[in-house]
């Protein structure tokens, strides 16, 4: 499948299931009706912080967008490589690859290629969710900021965070990363 028609599906999968209209999730998200309505219908490649946006009004980890819920075939166990989800973001080149399968599970996977010299700051916090990350360096070497902390990672690193604050992955090198991060999503406790 299209990785643009995939992200369109579950974007409007989860908006229509929060009974949001594109006016509310635009003023939730900060990214304008004219833009979601052009995510939706898979007509747009929206950068990582777009999408950041997005995930974070609906309450999901930015994976979740990946996704392919598709309602005609039983959920599997396996992901096969090649029916893995491949996304590239058009501002920094960063690739990731949704390495879950598409059964019911609170983990998701994913495999992420880090260009030289690039780098993509996430300011938004999710909604009605407590996510938590781990990133496994695999090769090279990435700077991460998460609020005022900063770490350098290197192969074999991991690092374990929670996304509730500006995060920032930097690979200030002058070759490729590599790493795997790990995320789990639970409901975020009401008072």
């Amino acid at each position: 499948m299209d990785i643009n028609l995939l992200i369109a599906r579950r974007v409007r999968e989860l908006r229509d299931s929060q009974s949001l209209s594109l006016e509310a999730l635009a003023t939730r998200s900060g990214v304008s009706r004219s833009n979601i309505s052009l995510i939706e219908r898979g007509e747009s490649s929206p950068t990582a912080a777009v999408l950041d946006k997005l995930a974070s009004a609906l309450g999901v980890a930015l994976a979740s967008l990946f996704e392919d819920k598709d309602g005609d075939s039983a959920p599997s166990p396996v992901a096969r490589v090649a029916e893995q989800p491949v996304w590239t973001d058009p501002g920094s080149g960063y690739m990731r690859r949704s390495l879950s399968p598409s059964a019911p599970s609170p983990l998701q996977l994913v495999d992420v290629v880090f260009p030289a010299g690039q780098r993509v700051a996430y300011d938004s916090v999710p909604h009605n969710a407590d996510i938590h990350q781990q990133v496994w360096m695999i090769e090279g070497a990435m700077e991460i900021s998460v609020g005022d902390q900063q770490w350098r990672l290197a192969a074999g690193d991991t690092l374990a965070m929670r996304l509730d604050r500006h995060i920032v992955y930097h690979n200030p090198t002058s070759q490729q990363a590599r790493y795997l991060v790990a995320l789990v999503t639970a409901a975020r406790r009401t008072a």
